[in-house]
């Protein structure tokens, strides 16, 4: 199996643990460390990035000829990137997972869990490759790699988290190397489209020069 196939799958499993802990089901009404997101809406927005990769491999292949949006290209193009906290995408985003809680842990975590198998059923089959283009039917019109769609829901799972991870108190889960190797570049290649190849240069190696900021979102 393909290396990124098996970061995502990876970081599904440590999701599903998180999702399913008993610290996350105590707590699930309470803040976050995320400012807006309680700690079940949090996680209900965790187990969307499983279920959402669920989605984009079961739905139908792309026609020939379709057009491909390259990863850059998708965060360039994604309305929350560089948004203000309290900017209606992210209040929209963050409502979304808190509808999702209204769910409970039990069925967030059961949903996740089943998702993941679902795409491990995907990823092994005979035939799929990293560069098979797939949809993102929550994107209407956007085809991309399943590499690339893949690495969106893997620096989701990473991010989100440590976030949750943050919020309960508890050690974050030990991804694999190559998938913080595989989130990193992408954080570094966003940051450097949004504030300038120097500015992240200077961050990492100057910290006399750096800018006050070089988030990738």
């Amino acid at each position: 199996m393909q290396r990124i196939f098996e970061d995502f799958l990876a970081a599904a499993d440590a999701a599903v643990g998180l999702i399913a802990s008993e610290q996350v089901a105590a707590r699930w009404g309470e803040a976050s460390a995320l400012a807006g997101f309680t700690v079940g809406g949090l996680a209900a927005h965790l187990g969307w990035q499983v279920q959402s990769a669920d989605l984009a491999l079961g739905a139908p292949r792309p026609g020939p000829g379709a057009a491909v949006t390259g990863l850059l290209e998708h965060y360039a193009r994604a309305a929350w990137v560089g948004a203000e906290p309290d900017a209606a995408v992210n209040v929209g985003i963050r409502d979304a997972g808190e509808e999702r809680a209204r769910a409970g842990a039990g069925q967030q975590a059961q949903l996740t869990r089943a998702a993941r198998e679902e795409c491990a059923a995907v990823l092994g089959s005979p035939g799929f490759e990293p560069e098979t283009v797939i949809a993102m039917p929550w994107i209407e019109g956007r085809a991309m790699s399943a590499r690339d769609v893949l690495t969106t829901r893997l620096m989701e799972l990473v991010v989100h988290g440590d976030d949750l991870a943050v919020s309960l108190g508890v050690a974050t889960p030990q991804y694999p190397g190559s998938a913080f190797e595989t989130v990193n570049d992408l954080l570094v290649r966003v940051s450097a489209a949004r504030h300038g190849s120097l500015a992240v240069l200077r961050a990492l190696s100057r910290a006399e020069r750096a800018p006050a900021s070089i988030a990738a979102f």
